[in-house]
């Protein structure tokens, strides 16, 4: 898929690290421009490692061009003047990942009940990573049914649609389902594609930084940049308008446009 989107300008959410870092570097494999959201710009002012300017870094070693962006997600005044200084610089959108997410550092609410949670865990989970997902589309959408044609993309998982983890972080995949298929809806008039995708257990930094999480990972988990590959794959797809409004798992991606994880090899089926 090298140069497959040469020229092309993309978004993504929540990359100073982990899986937004994965995806800018599969999209600067294929050649795209791709801005670079996060909160984090100082080395060591996150509990994980990784800065927004780290990952710029990265993509242009790729022969790709990053542009950091520091922005908070929970803020829409930052993300409107994301969306602004993307049309103003480059004068289009093509792909926008949303893949922000709210996560408190060092969360393992799994099986606790959802009555001896946290009450702030509800909206850690759903302002970034739900709402979050949204607002980003609200401001991207008007540029790219300006151009007839875009990409918006939902990072989610199985949760949508079974039980995950705990109730608030369920309900909130559930949402960004509903999320996707509803905007598809609005959009695919414009020729504007919809898709919500699912990485499956994926080596990011905070999973590595849970050792029974980790241990799984090392044997049957992807790599970030596997993701990447699969939005590079769906962008780069003529006919991706006939996959909108659909949940994707990456290995079903990786499987039907024939592209491997870093090492050469592609996870086994769920």
């Amino acid at each position: 898929m090298a140069g497959a989107l040469r020229g092309k300008v993309a978004v993504v959410t929540g990359a100073s690290r982990g899986m937004g870092k994965g995806i800018a570097l599969g999209l600067a494999e294929a050649g795209a421009t791709v801005f670079v959201t996060g909160r984090t710009v100082e080395s060591g002012a996150a509990p994980l490692p990784g800065t927004v300017g780290e990952t710029v870094l990265a993509v242009d070693r790729l022969g790709a061009r990053g542009i950091a962006v520091r922005c908070d997600h929970r803020q829409d005044a930052e993300v409107e003047a994301l969306f602004r200084r993307v049309e103003e610089e480059q004068g289009r959108l093509d792909i926008l990942v949303n893949n922000a997410f709210g996560q408190p550092p060092g969360m393992s609410y799994g099986g606790v009940p959802f009555w001896k949670l946290p009450l702030s865990l509800w909206d850690d989970l759903h302002s970034v990573g739900l709402r979050s997902h949204y607002i980003a589309s609200r401001f991207a959408a008007p540029l790219m049914i300006a151009q007839g044609h875009g990409l918006i993309v939902n990072i989610s998982s199985a949760g949508e649609a079974r039980f995950m983890f705990n109730v608030p972080y369920s309900v909130g995949k559930a949402g960004v389902a509903r999320l996707t298929q509803d905007t598809a809806r609005e959009l695919q008039p414009h020729g504007v594609a919809v898709v919500a995708l699912w990485p499956g257990l994926t080596r990011t930094e905070l999973v590595m930084a849970n050792p029974h999480l980790a241990q799984l990972a090392e044997r049957v988990g992807r790599s970030p940049q596997l993701t990447g590959r699969a939005v590079a794959a769906l962008a780069a797809d003529p006919a991706i308008i006939d996959k909108t409004g659909q949940s994707i798992d990456v290995r079903d991606v990786a499987l039907a446009y024939g592209f491997t994880d870093l090492d050469g090899t592609l996870p086994p089926p769920r």
